[in-house]
């Protein structure tokens, strides 16, 4: 396992009352290997943290991990590690394996007082009513907040940020923005909207209230996509294409890669002889507006000079 790709953690993992394994909790991670010492240590500390929680009918127990970050996810414990590196800063979105991870995820009924098998919160609904614990949500995936606080980070709402999600110092997730696992933002962002699993957004960009970037998850699509520095997504805009840096989508705009997009200040195209293009032929280009002509309905990009959005650095800092 070559250490400049491979990631270690010591933490805790929950295990269900049948041997599932829920989840693992890695306060300490790191890149390369670990000196004895570093797991001795960290062992010791979690170890007071462990055993049985008859209320929830699980057990909890230390787990130390060192994975290789091009192989697919082998565990629970492993695909958790994958996790915690992402939002620990350890490594960025589409840098690491991560084939097959929800085959290794079980379906958790997370509550205030830790994971459970589903199973057992339903048959011991009574019980955790009176012991005052609560079921907040049944998933793969818990909150990012439940395992690692991002500094430097603000979240309004934490239920809409997962687990796995990178996100950068100065980065500011409103109550509707969301943040899925393996994405993220790569500097200080104001995230507004929905940042799909797989995109990643450049420092000083906006993500405008109830926009939307396509992720690969579920559409089919295999285009990973970026969006730039200084670049705008409008209020209930959105792209199935990347965004370089320096551009502005308007508010409501939709530009997918198949979008007959009108080039409206002459031709931008490299080859100079085409008046219009597909959103595809556009993806990834420094300095454009995206906009709606309100006369013919057409779609148009017009080049842009000069700097994108300037974000409010009292909101960031």
């Amino acid at each position: 396992m070559s250490d400049s790709r491979s990631v270690w953690g010591v933490g805790l993992t929950t295990i269900s009352g049948d041997g599932t394994v829920l989840d693992a909790w890695y306060p300490e991670v790191g890149s390369g290997s670990p000196s004895a010492d570093d797991t001795a240590a960290a062992s010791a500390a979690l170890a007071v943290l462990t055993g049985p929680d008859e209320r929830r009918n699980v057990s909890v127990e230390v787990v130390q991990l060192q994975i290789d970050l091009d192989e697919a996810p082998a565990s629970t414990a492993d695909a958790y590690l994958r996790l915690h590196a992402l939002s620990h800063l350890v490594v960025r979105p589409n840098e690491l394996n991560l084939d097959g991870i929800f085959g290794h995820l079980p379906n958790v009924a997370w509550t205030n007082a830790g994971p459970m098998h589903p199973d057992d919160a339903a048959r011991l609904r009574p019980q955790l009513q009176r012991a005052g614990i609560q079921v907040q949500g049944l998933d793969k995936f818990p909150r990012l907040t439940d395992y690692v606080q991002s500094a430097g980070v603000r979240i309004a709402d934490a239920s809409r940020v997962r687990l796995g999600a990178h996100l950068s110092p100065g980065t500011t997730v409103m109550h509707e923005g969301f943040v899925n696992f393996n994405a993220g933002t790569l500097g200080a962002s104001m995230v507004e909207g929905r940042i799909s699993q797989g995109v990643v957004v450049g420092d000083g960009s906006d993500i405008g209230g109830g926009a939307s970037i396509m992720g690969t998850l579920s559409g089919g699509g295999t285009h990973r996509i970026s969006i730039g520095a200084r670049t705008l997504l409008g209020a209930n805009a959105g792209i199935g294409i990347s965004l370089g840096d320096d551009c502005v989508v308007e508010a409501g705009l939709y530009v997918t890669a198949g979008t007959k997009i009108v080039l409206a200040d002459g031709p931008a195209m490299p080859d100079g002889g085409r008046k219009t293009a597909k959103g595809a032929d556009l993806s990834g280009r420094d300095g454009l507006l995206f906009r709606r002509n309100s006369l013919t309905g057409a779609v148009e990009a017009v080049r842009r000079a000069g700097v994108g959005v300037t974000l409010n650095d009292a909101l960031h800092a």
